[in-house]
């Protein structure tokens, strides 16, 4: 498989002030079992040195297959829709092929 099929995911998310902490414990747990996804080529967590409360998670997929079955995940339905949306204030995510 070329890395042309590989897809990247950036998401930009926003934590609420007072729950900053909690969507962190929960992005840990994320990062630990998507990487364990077989499909799952990196996950990386980042927040901004100058707004902490802002995140953004790099996310790569071996393709679309990979990307829709971490979606379709139990631990993704359970941490990120019940538990790190609601406590959001903004999200955005953009998907992306990588290209050679």
């Amino acid at each position: 498989m070329s890395r042309s099929e590989n897809v990247v995911v950036v998401a930009r998310w926003e934590a609420n002030n007072r729950a900053l902490g909690v969507v962190l414990g929960h992005v840990a747990e994320l990062r630990r079992q998507s990487l364990a996804e077989p499909g799952c080529l990196g996950y990386e967590v980042f927040h901004q040195v100058e707004k902490p409360t802002a995140l953004l998670l790099l996310e790569r997929y071996r393709d679309e297959t990979s990307l829709e079955a971490h979606r379709s995940s139990k631990h993704y339905r359970e941490l990120v829709l019940d538990l790190i949306l609601p406590m959001l204030a903004s999200r955005q995510v953009e998907i992306l092929k990588l290209r050679d």
